[in-house]
């Protein structure tokens, strides 16, 4: 049983790993960073809420030079966010140029501060898609420099790396989580979009799982099917 800090958004999936961790592991905290995202500010209170019910340390990490100087429609000094399937060409869009490896970076620092020994963070089979900061190289490298470059040898452990949304959603079901105070919609509105990217992965899930979703979404139409692709492989 390590000490872990956990990367937290307020997601489905790091909210998951937070109580995950809780079981499995001993906590020195949670860490989510504000780096101008359309949707932050959904995600970081639920993260706070979350961190608050299993009695864990919540730190909220200020990142603004990302909103300033990177280019993506996930930002608020981006473009619109797209609809469609989270698989898309388009929700390249979306995506922050090397944020796992700055916030990992970071939330390392903060670990050996804290005298942990590990850090999870929530990265799943389907990130690989778009997300070239989530796929098995990127990881490998970045969990190698995590080690070699702390007196602590910092672990990163990445406990759904082989789940899909669907397996991780029955994961946190099990574990009783109350996927109600979690956040997934890029757009970041009073409630969530129902066809962007993020919120089709979400339905997804919860149907895919056989979950009943507590999801209030202003649109529930039929779901887009997944491009015939292998970007995932890329």
């Amino acid at each position: 049983m390590a000490k872990t800090l956990i990367l937290l958004s307020g997601g489905m999936d790091s909210v998951t790993a937070l109580h995950w961790a809780a079981r499995e592991h001993e906590g020195v905290g949670a860490v989510s960073f504000d780096y101008g995202a359309k949707h932050n500010h959904r995600e970081l209170e639920l993260a706070a809420w979350h961190c608050g019910q299993l009695g864990v340390r919540h730190d909220n990490v200020a990142l603004p030079f990302v909103n300033d100087l990177f280019a993506s429609d996930l930002l608020k000094s981006g473009g619109e966010i797209p609809d469609g399937h989270y698989e898309e060409e388009s929700m390249k869009r979306t995506v922050v140029p090397f944020r796992n490896g700055i916030m990992l970076a970071i939330a390392c620092g903060i670990a050996e501060s804290r005298g942990a020994e590990a850090i999870a963070i929530a990265a799943h089979a389907g990130d690989h898609a778009i997300y070239p900061d989530c796929r098995e190289p990127f990881m490998q490298g970045i969990a190698s420099a995590m080690r070699e470059g702390t007196y602590a040898r910092i672990e990163l452990l990445r406990p759904f790396i082989h789940l899909d949304k669907a397996a991780i959603a029955q994961l946190g079901h099990e574990l009783g989580v109350d996927y109600a105070q979690t956040w997934s919609c890029y757009k970041g509105g009073v409630i969530h979009c129902g066809t962007c990217g993020t919120c089709v992965e979400r339905r997804e899930a919860f149907a895919k799982a056989g979950l009943i979703d507590p999801t209030e979404y202003l649109a529930t139409g039929p779901l887009p099917t997944p491009p015939d692709t292998d970007s995932a492989a890329v």
